[in-house]
């Protein structure tokens, strides 16, 4: 059967506790329907419940929401197993799959990762002076933290060429590439002389250890940036999937075969003109 991921929107106070008591009661039912829910996150601060089912249709899964508890989702996308167990890891095996901060503040667990790459930098080097490659890269490291600090984002680390930052929210981390690049001027010419970013972003579960990001989600989201043109935003479609309701654009750009990862892996392209 497939898999399909439901979004509840504007929760409003709504608790964890309120979270786990409506899940329990999906589970009580759900073999009258056919369907099997698998787990949930749950954002406070923005009142957004998500959860993962296994049913045979979308309506089968919402009959288990209105017959236990009421709360319809506001919109449901089927997602593939795959890719589900790549950033997720072995969520089926627990449920429900939630972390916290240190400061108790719930949380998903969930990170959207980023990785920017000034295109052309050992060129400028070369071709300029190592004074102006440094001037250059200067110049890209103000535009990402400004974006970073008005979005959320956190910098994990410094790349030689970029940086690798870290968001709790998926849609944060769009907006703030989409950010970087209007800062850089984009759209512009593709044969321009200017300096150009490139952007990779990816969603999952990475590992941490002495403050740096670990895991799939963080190679993915790296190859990601390595494949994206001068000037483009490239995300992975589970970024896409986790950014139903929110006034982004995406384009499919179609699978792509990355180093480091057996299957094919579909990419989408943010339009930075039409967000403008």
């Amino acid at each position: 059967m497939p898999i399909f991921m439901d979004i509840h929107e504007n929760l409003g106070d709504v608790t964890e506790q309120d979270i786990k008591s409506a899940h329990q009661r999906d589970l009580a039912i759900q073999d009258q329907h056919g369907v099997q829910f698998l787990t949930f996150w749950f954002n406070s601060p923005d009142g957004q419940a998500f959860c993962l089912v296994d049913a045979p249709t979308k309506e089968a899964a919402i009959a288990v929401h209105k017959e236990s508890h009421g709360l319809v989702p506001h919109d449901m996308v089927e997602v593939e197993r795959p890719t589900v167990s790549r950033f997720m890891g072995d969520w089926e095996s627990n449920v429900p799959n939630i972390a916290r901060h240190d400061d108790s503040e719930l949380d998903t667990g969930l990170r959207a990762i980023m990785f920017t790459d000034l295109v052309g930098s050992t060129q400028i080097s070369s071709r300029d002076g190592d004074a102006r490659a440094l001037e250059v890269l200067g110049h890209h490291d103000r535009i990402v933290r400004e974006a970073l600090a008005s979005r959320g984002g956190r910098e994990v680390k410094h790349t030689g060429d970029g940086i690798f930052a870290s968001f709790s929210y998926v849609s944060a981390a769009v907006e703030c590439a989409v950010q970087i690049q209007h800062s850089f001027g984009e759209p512009v010419p593709a044969d321009s002389d200017d300096p150009r970013v490139r952007i990779g972003i990816s969603v999952g579960e990475p590992v941490s250890k002495h403050e740096d990001l670990f895991g799939a989600v963080v190679n993915l989201a790296s190859r990601i940036c390595g494949h994206a043109q001068p000037g483009q935003i490239l995300v992975s479609s589970a970024v896409r999937e986790l950014s139903v309701g929110k006034p982004l654009s995406f384009e499919d750009r179609g699978p792509i075969a990355l180093k480091g990862f057996d299957d094919p892996i579909r990419l989408f392209e943010v339009p930075v003109a039409d967000l403008a």
